[in-house]
């Protein structure tokens, strides 16, 4: 805690100070202070050519009063900038505010740690990593016309309080890989896009991680080199574990963020307490998977890091909060305050969303009991509609199925569907739950690292865009 405190040259005192000019001004008053070291290595054309350094340093600051919000930032951090930007902040004018009474916040335990610290990186070895996983793609195929991989690595370190007089602070590490592979058939060109994201130091870049990424990147190739464009319609689908769990970030998870609810321009509004899906089903919001790119300790508002239930055994029986939308719901916040860096207010977001393992027997169970319709893999970019719940993703690569067995491998194909009805449709759910270790990021308004995952699953009737 105190290096935190004498990284940003603040002391208790002080903080006190800032927050009592914030709370002229307002009920509530809190401070983030940030300071993130981000790197990265670029390979392309065999060789690693070029690398970047960036540092983003300073404190944003939060005045409340009812529902309106002051906010302000700063990128130096000495007191009177800060009550500077306390005094900009309280330009929302309202009735005086004062601290409250309230408890100190339990620190749960860390989903996240460096055992090789990114600062101690020699970025010779890293690079000669870079070149080495070049070569591994390279080695399980002829075909690549052009490989570029990114390895970005960055570490935050922050300083929250606020006008409860709580005072939370955190390390949070993050590293990357991304991986673009452009293969080459005769005319035809395939491009693959791997990525892998932890939240951890550089243990991270091992030998097993470059046989994974070179392995995804040309799995399954010559069958998306002989793929065709099906005949669409109404149809079951099936989606594979994984990735495949994009589709309930952006097509569920974001109609149950709660300021989209109490706002009335979320499809599950007035659904609280019913039954939105098959029992059996638990779809949940979490912040505690160790080392996923999705943990949090604390959240961007100082609460710690948990897991939230959304939807159990089928009901709906959570939003995802952040400190005011908890208090206009009357419930606890729920760690859902996030933001892009200190220059931005914190609102809903989600961390790692997936839905649990069912009963339901395997992928292969699943395909079996379809007569027609197809197995979908890897979605691309989709769509959706909010208010309404209506999505389509893109899907780079899938099968059909045709009485219970993959056949033709399929491509250029969309999903169409409505979010709810998609989930009540959903008939079959296997026990093969896997999250992904992607580098997701969710753009609601502001950027932020998330991660999403989902079992097998069966889903009757959306419709399959193609020919």
């Amino acid at each position: 805690m105190n290096n935190n405190l004498d990284l940003f040259g603040v002391t208790p005192a002080q903080l006190r100070a800032i927050v009592g000019e914030g709370l002229k001004g307002g009920h509530w008053c809190d401070l983030y202070f940030e300071q993130t070291v981000y790197n990265d290595l670029l390979l392309r054309d065999g060789a690693v050519a070029s690398g970047g350094f960036h540092l983003d340093y300073g404190c944003g600051i939060r005045v409340l009063n009812g529902e309106k919000t002051g906010y302000a930032y700063s990128e130096s951090t000495d007191y009177q900038s800060l009550i500077d930007a306390a005094k900009a902040a309280t330009a929302v004018a309202g009735k005086a505010g004062s601290f409250k009474a309230g408890e100190a916040l339990k620190r749960p335990e860390p989903p996240y740690g460096m055992k090789l610290d990114w600062d101690g990186a020699d970025k010779k070895q890293l690079a000669a990593w870079l070149e080495k996983l070049e070569k591994a793609i390279r080695s399980r195929d002829a075909r690549p016309s052009k490989i570029i991989a990114l390895l970005s690595w960055s570490v935050s370190n922050i300083l929250m309080y606020n006008s409860l007089d709580q005072i939370t602070s955190d390390i949070r590490p993050l590293g990357s890989v991304t991986v673009t592979a452009i293969f080459k058939q005769g005319e035809q060109t395939e491009q693959r896009n791997v990525s892998r994201s932890f939240r951890c130091g550089i243990e991270m870049l091992s030998d097993v991680l470059i046989d994974e990424l070179a392995a995804e990147a040309v799995k399954d190739l010559d069958d998306s080199f002989a793929a065709r464009r099906p005949k669409g319609g109404k149809m079951s689908v099936v989606m594979a574990a994984g990735a495949s769990g994009i589709l309930l970030h952006e097509a569920m998870g974001h109609a149950f963020e709660a300021d989209f609810n109490r706002k009335g321009q979320s499809i599950f509004c007035d659904r609280m307490g019913q039954q939105i899906c098959k029992k059996g089903i638990n779809i949940l919001d979490d912040a505690t998977v160790p080392g996923n790119r999705g943990s949090l300790l604390f959240d961007d508002e100082g609460v710690p890091g948990q897991k939230t239930y959304m939807v159990t055994d089928g009901v709906l029986t959570s939003y995802l909060h952040d400190r005011i939308s908890a208090a206009w719901y009357g419930v606890p916040p729920t760690g859902n305050g996030r933001r892009e860096s200190f220059r931005y207010n914190p609102i809903p977001r989600m961390r790692t969303t997936y839905m649990e393992s069912g009963t339901d027997g395997t992928l292969q169970d699943l395909i079996g009991s379809v007569r027609k319709g197809v197995y979908v893999d890897k979605f691309a970019n989709g769509e959706v509609k909010i208010g309404e719940g209506d999505f389509t993703f893109y899907v780079n690569r899938g099968y059909l199925i045709e009485n219970g067995r993959l056949t033709m491998p399929v491509k250029d194909i969309n999903i169409i569907g409505n979010g709810p009805r998609a989930l009540a449709d959903i008939v079959a759910v296997a026990g093969d739950l896997k999250i992904d270790d992607g580098t997701w990021t969710c753009g609601k308004e502001q950027s932020v690292a998330v991660s999403c995952g989902i079992p097998s699953v069966l889903i009757k009737n959306l419709t399959v865009g193609g020919e």
